[in-house]
Protein backbone atom coordinates (compact mmCIF):
# COMPACT_ATOMS: atom_id res chain seq x y z
CA UNK A 1 0.00 0.00 0.00
CA UNK A 2 1.30 3.47 -0.78
CA UNK A 3 1.90 6.07 1.66
CA UNK A 4 -0.90 8.54 2.23
CA UNK A 5 -1.08 11.54 0.69
CA UNK A 6 -2.61 14.70 3.04
CA UNK A 7 -6.69 14.77 1.63
CA UNK A 8 -7.94 18.93 1.47
CA UNK A 9 -11.05 17.75 2.36
CA UNK A 10 -10.43 16.59 5.57
CA UNK A 11 -10.81 19.66 7.39
CA UNK A 12 -13.98 20.47 5.28
CA UNK A 13 -14.71 16.42 7.22
CA UNK A 14 -13.80 17.42 10.25
CA UNK A 15 -15.95 20.51 10.74
CA UNK A 16 -19.24 18.93 9.11
CA UNK A 17 -18.88 15.71 11.56
CA UNK A 18 -18.29 19.03 14.70
CA UNK A 19 -22.25 20.23 13.64
CA UNK A 20 -23.89 17.56 12.49
CA UNK A 21 -25.21 13.56 13.66
CA UNK A 22 -24.34 12.37 10.03
CA UNK A 23 -21.61 13.00 7.56
CA UNK A 24 -21.42 11.12 4.11
CA UNK A 25 -18.10 11.05 2.67
CA UNK A 26 -19.67 9.74 -1.20
CA UNK A 27 -16.75 9.45 -4.32
CA UNK A 28 -15.90 6.53 -7.25
CA UNK A 29 -14.50 3.20 -5.60
CA UNK A 30 -11.07 3.31 -4.43
CA UNK A 31 -10.61 7.44 -4.71
CA UNK A 32 -9.20 7.42 -1.06
CA UNK A 33 -12.07 7.64 1.37
CA UNK A 34 -11.39 5.06 3.49
CA UNK A 35 -7.99 5.79 3.77
CA UNK A 36 -8.80 9.49 4.31
CA UNK A 37 -11.88 8.09 7.15
CA UNK A 38 -9.00 5.59 8.90
CA UNK A 39 -6.73 9.13 9.34
CA UNK A 40 -9.37 11.26 10.69
CA UNK A 41 -10.30 8.04 13.28
CA UNK A 42 -7.14 7.85 14.35
CA UNK A 43 -7.55 11.20 16.39
CA UNK A 44 -11.36 10.15 18.17
CA UNK A 45 -12.78 7.20 19.89
CA UNK A 46 -14.42 5.37 17.28
CA UNK A 47 -15.32 1.50 15.92
CA UNK A 48 -14.89 1.07 11.70
CA UNK A 49 -17.12 -1.22 9.75
CA UNK A 50 -16.43 -2.56 6.19
CA UNK A 51 -20.18 -3.22 5.17
CA UNK A 52 -18.75 -5.61 2.10
CA UNK A 53 -16.90 -7.73 4.68
CA UNK A 54 -19.73 -10.68 5.60
CA UNK A 55 -18.36 -10.71 9.66
CA UNK A 56 -19.25 -6.80 10.06
CA UNK A 57 -22.59 -6.73 8.48
CA UNK A 58 -23.57 -9.77 10.76
CA UNK A 59 -22.35 -7.24 13.85
CA UNK A 60 -25.73 -4.87 12.98
CA UNK A 61 -27.73 -7.51 12.94
CA UNK A 62 -29.06 -6.16 16.06
CA UNK A 63 -28.40 -2.55 15.35
CA UNK A 64 -29.93 -1.13 18.38
CA UNK A 65 -27.49 -2.90 20.79
CA UNK A 66 -24.57 -1.93 18.65
CA UNK A 67 -25.52 1.49 18.58
CA UNK A 68 -25.88 1.15 22.74
CA UNK A 69 -22.51 -0.44 22.86
CA UNK A 70 -21.03 2.31 20.77
CA UNK A 71 -22.73 5.10 21.87
CA UNK A 72 -19.49 7.00 23.05
CA UNK A 73 -18.05 6.63 20.02
CA UNK A 74 -17.92 7.73 16.40
CA UNK A 75 -19.15 4.51 14.19
CA UNK A 76 -18.03 4.84 10.76
CA UNK A 77 -20.05 2.49 8.12
CA UNK A 78 -17.97 2.21 4.88
CA UNK A 79 -19.21 0.84 1.61
CA UNK A 80 -22.90 2.01 2.58
CA UNK A 81 -24.70 1.43 -0.53
CA UNK A 82 -24.20 -2.55 0.64
CA UNK A 83 -27.05 -1.69 2.83
CA UNK A 84 -29.05 0.95 1.45
CA UNK A 85 -32.53 -0.09 3.53
CA UNK A 86 -29.99 0.61 7.00
CA UNK A 87 -30.70 4.25 6.69
CA UNK A 88 -34.17 4.36 7.73
CA UNK A 89 -32.19 2.25 11.41
CA UNK A 90 -29.55 5.10 11.25
CA UNK A 91 -32.84 7.86 11.06
CA UNK A 92 -34.49 6.12 14.05
CA UNK A 93 -30.98 6.27 15.98
CA UNK A 94 -29.92 10.02 15.31
CA UNK A 95 -33.25 10.84 16.30
CA UNK A 96 -33.03 9.59 19.46
CA UNK A 97 -29.27 11.51 20.37
CA UNK A 98 -28.36 14.21 17.91
CA UNK A 99 -25.20 14.80 19.18
CA UNK A 100 -22.87 15.78 16.33
CA UNK A 101 -20.01 13.34 14.77
CA UNK A 102 -22.06 10.50 16.07
CA UNK A 103 -21.92 8.33 12.30
CA UNK A 104 -19.41 8.83 9.52
CA UNK A 105 -20.28 7.02 6.58
CA UNK A 106 -18.94 6.60 3.01
CA UNK A 107 -20.34 5.20 -0.34
CA UNK A 108 -19.24 4.67 -3.59
CA UNK A 109 -22.65 5.53 -5.09
CA UNK A 110 -24.00 9.32 -4.92
CA UNK A 111 -27.09 10.15 -2.93
CA UNK A 112 -29.39 10.29 -5.89
CA UNK A 113 -28.70 6.27 -6.13
CA UNK A 114 -28.77 5.36 -2.59
CA UNK A 115 -32.23 6.54 -2.60
CA UNK A 116 -33.19 5.54 0.70
CA UNK A 117 -30.16 8.05 2.72
CA UNK A 118 -31.74 11.50 0.82
CA UNK A 119 -35.32 10.75 1.87
CA UNK A 120 -34.68 9.09 5.53
CA UNK A 121 -31.54 11.74 6.72
CA UNK A 122 -32.63 14.99 5.50
CA UNK A 123 -31.47 17.60 8.10
CA UNK A 124 -29.50 15.11 9.69
CA UNK A 125 -26.39 14.56 7.26
CA UNK A 126 -24.03 16.41 5.70
CA UNK A 127 -22.53 15.36 2.27
CA UNK A 128 -18.90 15.65 1.46
CA UNK A 129 -17.62 14.10 -2.48
CA UNK A 130 -14.13 13.05 -2.55
CA UNK A 131 -12.25 13.09 -5.82
CA UNK A 132 -9.69 11.19 -7.03
CA UNK A 133 -6.33 12.83 -5.97
CA UNK A 134 -6.52 16.86 -8.06
CA UNK A 135 -3.35 18.79 -8.84
CA UNK A 136 -2.91 20.62 -6.17
CA UNK A 137 -3.03 17.25 -4.05
CA UNK A 138 -0.42 15.46 -5.59
CA UNK A 139 1.89 17.97 -6.34
CA UNK A 140 4.47 17.19 -4.07
CA UNK A 141 4.71 13.79 -5.67
CA UNK A 142 4.27 13.64 -9.51
CA UNK A 143 4.04 16.53 -12.18
CA UNK A 144 0.78 18.02 -14.00
CA UNK A 145 1.46 15.58 -16.93
CA UNK A 146 1.86 12.14 -14.95
CA UNK A 147 -1.84 13.01 -13.49
CA UNK A 148 -2.70 14.04 -16.37
CA UNK A 149 -2.11 10.52 -17.98
CA UNK A 150 -2.60 8.40 -14.91
CA UNK A 151 -5.45 10.21 -13.76
CA UNK A 152 -5.91 11.20 -9.63
CA UNK A 153 -6.61 7.50 -8.67
CA UNK A 154 -3.93 6.99 -5.81
CA UNK A 155 -2.94 3.09 -6.76
CA UNK A 156 -2.48 4.30 -10.34
CA UNK A 157 -0.85 7.66 -9.80
CA UNK A 158 1.74 6.73 -7.32
CA UNK A 159 2.67 3.56 -8.89
CA UNK A 160 6.48 3.14 -9.67
CA UNK A 161 6.18 2.15 -13.64
CA UNK A 162 3.37 3.09 -15.95
CA UNK A 163 2.65 -0.50 -16.86
CA UNK A 164 1.42 -1.22 -12.85
CA UNK A 165 -0.12 2.35 -13.22
CA UNK A 166 -2.07 1.34 -16.54
CA UNK A 167 -2.61 -2.53 -15.40
CA UNK A 168 -4.47 -1.31 -12.01
CA UNK A 169 -6.54 0.85 -14.05
CA UNK A 170 -7.74 -2.02 -16.39
CA UNK A 171 -8.18 -4.09 -13.13
CA UNK A 172 -10.39 -1.16 -11.32
CA UNK A 173 -12.51 -0.88 -15.18
CA UNK A 174 -12.82 -5.02 -15.26
CA UNK A 175 -14.00 -4.75 -11.64
CA UNK A 176 -16.50 -1.86 -11.98
CA UNK A 177 -18.58 -3.93 -14.78
CA UNK A 178 -18.41 -6.93 -13.27
CA UNK A 179 -18.56 -6.39 -9.01
CA UNK A 180 -19.64 -3.05 -8.67
CA UNK A 181 -22.59 -2.94 -11.29
CA UNK A 182 -24.26 -6.14 -9.87
CA UNK A 183 -23.53 -4.97 -6.39
CA UNK A 184 -25.51 -2.03 -6.36
CA UNK A 185 -28.45 -4.13 -8.35
CA UNK A 186 -28.28 -3.61 -11.69
CA UNK A 187 -28.06 -6.44 -14.09
CA UNK A 188 -26.05 -5.25 -17.10
CA UNK A 189 -24.51 -7.09 -19.67
CA UNK A 190 -20.84 -6.76 -19.36
CA UNK A 191 -20.42 -6.36 -23.11
CA UNK A 192 -22.85 -4.14 -23.16
CA UNK A 193 -21.15 -1.40 -20.51
CA UNK A 194 -18.08 -1.77 -22.16
CA UNK A 195 -19.03 -1.27 -25.32
CA UNK A 196 -20.60 1.72 -24.15
CA UNK A 197 -17.99 3.23 -22.12
CA UNK A 198 -15.24 2.90 -24.63
CA UNK A 199 -17.77 4.49 -27.11
CA UNK A 200 -18.24 7.50 -24.66
CA UNK A 201 -14.33 7.45 -24.40
CA UNK A 202 -14.15 7.64 -27.95
CA UNK A 203 -16.67 10.55 -27.69
CA UNK A 204 -14.88 12.35 -24.56
CA UNK A 205 -15.81 16.08 -24.62
CA UNK A 206 -18.43 15.96 -27.20
CA UNK A 207 -22.18 16.86 -27.20
CA UNK A 208 -24.16 13.84 -26.95
CA UNK A 209 -26.18 12.72 -29.57
CA UNK A 210 -28.45 9.90 -27.78
CA UNK A 211 -29.74 8.61 -30.88
CA UNK A 212 -26.18 7.76 -32.66
CA UNK A 213 -24.71 6.39 -29.45
CA UNK A 214 -27.68 3.83 -28.44
CA UNK A 215 -27.52 2.78 -32.52
CA UNK A 216 -23.56 1.91 -31.49
CA UNK A 217 -23.98 0.53 -28.50
CA UNK A 218 -27.30 -1.57 -29.64
CA UNK A 219 -29.60 -0.71 -26.91
CA UNK A 220 -32.38 1.90 -26.87
CA UNK A 221 -32.57 5.13 -26.16
CA UNK A 222 -34.23 4.89 -23.11
CA UNK A 223 -31.65 1.92 -21.98
CA UNK A 224 -29.30 4.10 -22.91
CA UNK A 225 -30.86 7.20 -20.66
CA UNK A 226 -30.47 4.57 -17.81
CA UNK A 227 -27.04 3.17 -18.00
CA UNK A 228 -25.84 6.75 -18.47
CA UNK A 229 -27.93 7.64 -15.46
CA UNK A 230 -25.96 4.71 -13.41
CA UNK A 231 -22.47 5.65 -14.78
CA UNK A 232 -23.25 9.17 -13.73
CA UNK A 233 -24.25 8.45 -10.25
CA UNK A 234 -21.19 6.05 -9.64
CA UNK A 235 -18.87 9.34 -10.71
CA UNK A 236 -17.22 7.66 -13.97
CA UNK A 237 -18.82 10.03 -16.34
CA UNK A 238 -20.13 14.15 -15.84
CA UNK A 239 -22.63 15.62 -17.76
CA UNK A 240 -21.85 19.39 -18.55
CA UNK A 241 -24.94 20.66 -19.24
CA UNK A 242 -25.65 23.72 -21.79
CA UNK A 243 -25.45 27.48 -20.36
CA UNK A 244 -29.23 28.99 -19.76
CA UNK A 245 -27.85 32.19 -20.49
CA UNK A 246 -29.65 34.87 -21.91
CA UNK A 247 -27.33 36.02 -24.98
CA UNK A 248 -29.64 36.62 -27.53
CA UNK A 249 -27.61 33.68 -29.98
CA UNK A 250 -28.59 30.37 -30.91
CA UNK A 251 -26.72 28.08 -28.48
CA UNK A 252 -26.60 24.07 -28.79
CA UNK A 253 -28.75 22.58 -26.44
CA UNK A 254 -27.38 19.40 -25.79
CA UNK A 255 -24.93 18.15 -23.13
CA UNK A 256 -21.24 17.37 -23.10
CA UNK A 257 -20.17 13.76 -21.89
CA UNK A 258 -16.61 13.75 -20.08
CA UNK A 259 -15.04 10.43 -18.36
CA UNK A 260 -14.03 11.89 -15.00
CA UNK A 261 -10.90 10.34 -14.73
CA UNK A 262 -8.00 11.04 -16.93
CA UNK A 263 -6.56 8.07 -16.49
CA UNK A 264 -9.73 5.82 -16.92
CA UNK A 265 -10.14 7.70 -20.28
CA UNK A 266 -6.53 6.89 -21.86
CA UNK A 267 -6.49 3.34 -20.57
CA UNK A 268 -10.26 2.61 -22.32
CA UNK A 269 -8.38 3.76 -25.45
CA UNK A 270 -5.26 1.78 -25.01
CA UNK A 271 -3.04 5.09 -24.30
CA UNK A 272 -0.14 4.11 -21.99
CA UNK A 273 2.67 6.51 -22.00
CA UNK A 274 3.66 10.27 -22.22
CA UNK A 275 4.30 9.96 -25.93
CA UNK A 276 1.40 8.30 -27.19
CA UNK A 277 -1.03 10.42 -25.48
CA UNK A 278 0.72 13.64 -27.44
CA UNK A 279 0.47 11.50 -30.39
CA UNK A 280 -3.46 10.78 -30.34
CA UNK A 281 -6.10 12.87 -31.44
CA UNK A 282 -8.65 12.44 -28.09
CA UNK A 283 -5.10 14.58 -26.90
CA UNK A 284 -6.95 18.09 -26.83
CA UNK A 285 -10.32 16.58 -25.76
CA UNK A 286 -8.86 15.06 -22.78
CA UNK A 287 -6.72 17.64 -21.84
CA UNK A 288 -10.23 20.11 -21.34
CA UNK A 289 -11.66 17.92 -19.19
CA UNK A 290 -8.66 16.78 -16.74
CA UNK A 291 -8.58 20.57 -17.00
CA UNK A 292 -12.07 21.17 -16.11
CA UNK A 293 -12.58 18.20 -13.75
CA UNK A 294 -9.73 20.53 -11.13
CA UNK A 295 -11.30 23.25 -12.00
CA UNK A 296 -14.97 22.38 -11.13
CA UNK A 297 -13.83 20.19 -7.98
CA UNK A 298 -12.51 23.54 -6.72
CA UNK A 299 -15.10 25.30 -6.94
CA UNK A 300 -17.31 23.58 -4.72
CA UNK A 301 -20.89 24.92 -5.15
CA UNK A 302 -20.55 27.13 -8.22
CA UNK A 303 -22.84 25.75 -11.15
CA UNK A 304 -21.04 24.79 -14.37
CA UNK A 305 -22.05 24.69 -18.10
CA UNK A 306 -20.50 25.63 -21.00
CA UNK A 307 -21.84 27.34 -23.63
CA UNK A 308 -21.35 26.90 -27.92
CA UNK A 309 -23.77 28.57 -30.21
CA UNK A 310 -24.62 27.65 -33.76
CA UNK A 311 -22.25 29.01 -35.66
CA UNK A 312 -19.34 27.72 -33.59
CA UNK A 313 -18.28 30.28 -30.59
CA UNK A 314 -17.66 28.34 -27.61
CA UNK A 315 -16.31 28.92 -23.88
CA UNK A 316 -15.24 25.39 -22.67
CA UNK A 317 -16.45 26.14 -19.04
CA UNK A 318 -18.62 29.13 -17.29
CA UNK A 319 -18.45 28.67 -13.33
CA UNK A 320 -21.87 31.08 -11.95
CA UNK A 321 -22.32 31.53 -8.50
CA UNK A 322 -25.32 34.55 -7.73
CA UNK A 323 -23.73 37.60 -10.26
CA UNK A 324 -20.73 36.20 -10.03
CA UNK A 325 -19.05 34.67 -13.46
CA UNK A 326 -15.92 32.74 -14.31
CA UNK A 327 -14.75 31.58 -17.65
CA UNK A 328 -11.99 29.29 -19.12
CA UNK A 329 -11.10 27.74 -22.13
CA UNK A 330 -8.72 24.90 -22.05
CA UNK A 331 -6.21 24.75 -25.48
CA UNK A 332 -3.41 22.09 -25.08
CA UNK A 333 -0.74 24.27 -26.64
CA UNK A 334 2.17 26.50 -25.23
CA UNK A 335 1.57 29.36 -26.88
CA UNK A 336 -2.20 29.52 -26.90
CA UNK A 337 -4.22 31.86 -28.05
CA UNK A 338 -8.18 32.73 -27.20
CA UNK A 339 -10.30 32.18 -30.08
CA UNK A 340 -12.07 34.50 -32.10
CA UNK A 341 -15.84 33.26 -30.65
CA UNK A 342 -14.66 33.11 -26.85
CA UNK A 343 -13.77 36.73 -27.84
CA UNK A 344 -17.51 37.10 -28.67
CA UNK A 345 -18.83 35.74 -26.03
CA UNK A 346 -16.62 37.57 -23.74
CA UNK A 347 -17.97 40.81 -24.74
CA UNK A 348 -21.69 39.06 -24.00
CA UNK A 349 -20.98 37.54 -20.47
CA UNK A 350 -18.73 40.35 -18.84
CA UNK A 351 -17.61 37.91 -16.43
CA UNK A 352 -15.29 38.73 -13.24
CA UNK A 353 -12.52 36.73 -14.61
CA UNK A 354 -11.78 35.02 -17.87
CA UNK A 355 -8.81 32.51 -18.41
CA UNK A 356 -7.05 29.75 -20.30
CA UNK A 357 -5.89 26.78 -19.37
CA UNK A 358 -2.87 25.68 -20.61
CA UNK A 359 0.79 23.31 -20.35
CA UNK A 360 2.74 26.99 -18.83
CA UNK A 361 4.61 27.25 -16.19
CA UNK A 362 4.05 30.85 -15.28
CA UNK A 363 0.30 33.15 -15.57
CA UNK A 364 0.31 35.83 -17.86
CA UNK A 365 -1.96 38.21 -19.51
CA UNK A 366 -2.54 37.29 -23.50
CA UNK A 367 -4.87 40.50 -23.48
CA UNK A 368 -6.00 42.73 -20.97
CA UNK A 369 -8.43 40.58 -18.67
CA UNK A 370 -7.56 36.99 -20.13
CA UNK A 371 -4.91 35.32 -18.13
CA UNK A 372 -3.19 31.98 -19.34
CA UNK A 373 -2.17 29.81 -16.58
CA UNK A 374 -1.66 25.65 -16.21
CA UNK A 375 -4.43 24.04 -13.88
CA UNK A 376 -2.24 24.17 -10.64
CA UNK A 377 -2.78 27.60 -10.66
CA UNK A 378 -6.38 28.31 -12.13
CA UNK A 379 -8.28 30.28 -9.80
CA UNK A 380 -10.32 28.53 -7.18
CA UNK A 381 -13.34 29.26 -4.83
CA UNK A 382 -10.43 31.17 -2.46
CA UNK A 383 -9.82 33.17 -5.05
Amino acid sequence: MHGYIPRLAENEISRALSRSPAVAILGPRQCGKSTTAKVLLESTPSIYLDLQDRVDRNKLLEPELFFDHYRDKLICLDEIQRLPEFFSVLRSEIDKDRRPGRFLILGSASRELIKQSSESLAGRIVYIELTPFLLKESADVSSWSYVWLRGGFPESILSDLNQDSFDWRLDFIRTFMERDIPNLGFNIPVPVIERLWTLLAHNHGQTINYHKTAAAADISIPTLKKYLAIMEQTYMIRFLLPAEANLKKRLVKAPKVYLRDSGILHALLDIETYDSLLANPIAGASWEGFAIENIIAEHGRWKSSFIRTSNGAEIDLLLEKGSRRRIFECKLSKAPKPSRGFHELLDSIQPESAWIIAPVDEVYQVKKGINVCSPTAAPSVKN
